[in-house]
């Protein structure tokens, strides 16, 4: 039997963990449509923006989303009281929801949000401080809530009155691994009867860059935007900040199947560890993260065999790569699934980036097609991992074991299974 041949229930109990919508506002695209497009092409969006270069900042480069139409998500004057994260994923939860169709009359104290930030208001306050240092009884009055980090999350329950759970997630660069994870649990085992998760961070700011960039996280190929995110490769140098907002409506698979709507997959495995050994850097051996991988794909009722490729965290710093590496090759040996890392066209969402990567393989997952590494031309790690490089790689249909890495050593990996 086929390991994607499976009833409604969960082989490790509970209920199967239907993806029902998907919204997003990333670098890459505006729907899930052109991101795809667009890490297949890989075509990096990484941009050159002068604000940088003026602040006296040492990285120059960025990726952006693109300008689009907000009219028919905010209002003007929602749009001036609340920040930039949270009209981010403002757009993309009713993105999602749309795409998920939920029938009229769900029951609103049964529909939770969980979103995974890791800078969380950070921005807000940075331009607080700079604009009102000095004149404090002049702050505007939404300055709290517009730093609260989970002032984007209680935006979507607020716009739409969802009354259930109502959660934000910090675990660094994991925290829409998190998200996802602890979403699909509450699905899993009957707390919610939907979830609206994902992850949002919108960090292209003066403090958030020149912090990152004193601790050499960032590629400074400031002249050559498009070639500085490569994970994987010989020459890296650190990753290209990015901003965006994900969001995934998650629902029971038999409730999902029963209403006839489309299935975009299924959120089959999880798994969450921390490596507990230093702040910001991986520990380098990889076997705790890679005990997260094989915990991941033991939940979802799979082998490791049974993992058709792997979309890597592939931040394209040395040390997160290197480590990533190992941790697969503990795995797998010297014989690893292919593996790709989309960071190269999209730049590093922080926390929206464990969303992305789950929102991508959940189609690459259905079209049986594995995304290239941009910018990768060869790779320390090419003996340890099958890494994907030119052109998409046709796979059969299979599930994607994505992982989300973060500073402090966390460890989020899900399982993402095609409709079956």
């Amino acid at each position: 039997m086929s390991p994607l041949a499976r009833a409604d229930r969960h082989p490790s109990g509970g209920h199967r963990v239907a993806v029902t919508g998907i919204g997003l506002k990333t670098p890459v695209g505006t729907t899930l449509d052109e991101a795809y497009a667009a890490v297949l092409a890989g075509k990096p969006a990484a941009t050159r923006l002068d604000r940088l270069a003026e602040a006296d900042l040492p990285v120059h480069i960025a990726c952006l989303v693109p300008e689009f139409d907000t009219e028919p998500y905010l209002s003007r004057r929602e749009a001036r009281q609340i920040d930039r994260p949270a009209q981010l994923l403002l757009c993309a939860a009713a993105d999602a929801l749309a795409d998920a169709a939920l029938p009229a009359g769900q029951p609103r104290e049964r529909i939770g949000v969980q979103i995974g930030t890791g800078i969380g208001g950070l921005t807000s306050m940075e331009d607080a401080t700079a604009g009102y240092v000095h004149r404090p009884r002049d702050l505007p009055v939404h300055t709290v809530p517009r730093t609260m980090a989970n002032s984007p999350a209680c935006r979507v329950a607020l716009r739409h009155g969802f009354q259930g759970v109502c959660t934000t997630y910090s675990s660094a660069c994991a925290s829409g691994g998190t998200a996802l994870a602890e979403a699909a649990r509450r699905i899993r085992y009957g707390e919610l009867d939907v979830a609206v998760a994902g992850g949002v961070d919108a960090a292209i700011s003066t403090v958030v860059l020149g912090s990152f960039a004193r601790m050499r996280a960032l590629s400074l190929r400031n002249d050559e935007p498009a070639l500085a995110s490569r994970p994987f490769d010989a020459d890296r140098d650190g990753f290209v900040m990015g901003e965006g907002a994900v969001v995934l409506i998650l629902e029971p698979w038999a409730a999902a199947r029963a209403r006839g709507a489309r299935i975009h997959g299924e959120i089959a495995g999880y798994a969450e560890t921390c490596d507990a050994f230093h702040i910001a850097a991986p520990h380098e051996d990889g076997e705790v993260a890679a005990r997260c991988m094989r915990a991941a794909v033991a939940d979802a009722g799979l082998a490791l065999a049974d993992i058709g490729h792997i979309s890597a965290h592939g931040t394209s710093t040395v040390p997160g790569d290197r480590a990533e590496a190992r941790a697969v090759a503990r795995c797998y040996g010297a014989a690893s699934p292919p593996v790709t890392a989309v960071k190269g066209v999209t730049g590093h969402l922080i926390g929206a980036a464990g969303a992305l990567a789950a929102a991508l393989a959940l189609r690459c997952a259905a079209d049986g097609l594995v995304p290239p590494i941009a910018n990768l031309r060869s790779s320390p790690e090419a003996d340890l991992l099958d890494l994907v490089q030119g052109a998409p790689r046709a796979v059969a249909p299979a599930p994607v074991l994505s992982n989300a890495f973060g500073f402090g050593g966390q460890n989020a990996c899900l399982v993402l299974a095609p409709p079956t």
